[in-house]
């Protein structure tokens, strides 16, 4: 007993370190959250410096939109490196994105040095890393650079296997790209109720292209029955959250419909909207 007391013992104080840690930065991570940049960069920067992966990462966060200091990207891709060098997903996340970004007009004319050089090798593998790792917001990523050949050969195959990925964890926006593959048969059998069931998913997360995108299905009875009053409800929504041609279709389908449908759609779209998409039938 005495040996477990005393094990025990020694377990809380070597986590003791961890913990405090990990307080530290929580309270830095909140008041950076805040607009308190005074206050993170105080505690960010000595958890930093000690190896903390996740104060270097806010820290380089800091610099890159010059938040509390002086925007410097190259000293965010300093403290990123640290961070992802040590396995932070979201470092890795960021170096994709440095590196892969183009140059603004300026930096191009000029050759500035203190920007980070576009690089689609490094801007790969970091994404890679990050989304080995399980981040969907990679894998979506890699995903619509393989669909597109952003920096890598067009390869329609590997598109859809990252965003099935990240589709399988829930992200919306992967669920509906892997719908339009569905739907266009890139890679895969051309299948609409597939394509609607994904774009259905995304939907009643709030993505607004899968509301149009559903509409659209209705409308034309691709993968379903062809159903206005359906077909207006999510053109509706998609519409009133912004969706740009959403509107344009939804006039053009109502006069096609007789008013009663019309009133029956909007009550729909209402309920649907106020359920956070999840009352839409």
């Amino acid at each position: 007993m005495n040996r477990l007391l005393m094990r025990t013992a020694l377990a809380t104080v070597l986590l003791m370190p961890f913990v405090a840690a990990a307080d530290e930065l929580n309270i830095a991570l909140a008041a950076y959250g805040a607009g308190d940049y005074a206050t993170a960069l105080r505690e960010l920067l000595p958890l930093a410096e000690q190896g903390n992966a996740g104060a270097q990462r806010g820290l380089g966060d800091m610099y890159l939109y010059g938040h509390g200091v002086e925007k410097d990207e190259a000293e965010a891709l300093n403290w990123y490196l640290r961070a992802a060098e040590q396995g932070n997903a979201q470092a890795q996340m960021r170096l994709g994105y440095l590196y892969g970004k183009a140059p603004t007009p300026l930096e191009a004319a000029l050759d500035l040095a203190w920007g980070v050089r576009q690089d689609y090798a490094e801007s790969l593998k970091w994404y890679l890393r990050a989304a080995e790792q399980g981040s969907a917001d990679a894998q979506v990523i890699l995903g619509v650079k393989y669909e597109f050949g952003i920096g890598v050969p067009q390869d329609y195959a590997e598109a859809v296997n990252w965003y099935r990925l990240a589709a399988d964890q829930g992200d919306a926006q992967a669920q509906f790209n892997l719908g339009d593959m569905y739907e266009f048969g890139k890679s895969v059998p051309q299948d609409d109720a597939e394509a609607v069931r994904l774009y259905r998913l995304a939907a009643e997360q709030g993505n607004t292209i899968a509301q149009y995108s559903l509409g659209r299905m209705y409308t034309e009875g691709k993968g379903v029955p062809q159903d206005y009053v359906a077909a207006h409800t999510w053109l509706n929504i998609a519409a009133a959250n912004g969706q740009e041609n959403a509107a344009r279709r939804r006039n053009d389908l109502s006069a096609l419909m007789t008013t009663g449908d019309i009133s029956d759609a909007q009550r729909r779209a209402g309920i649907c909207m106020e359920s956070g998409y999840q009352d839409c039938d």
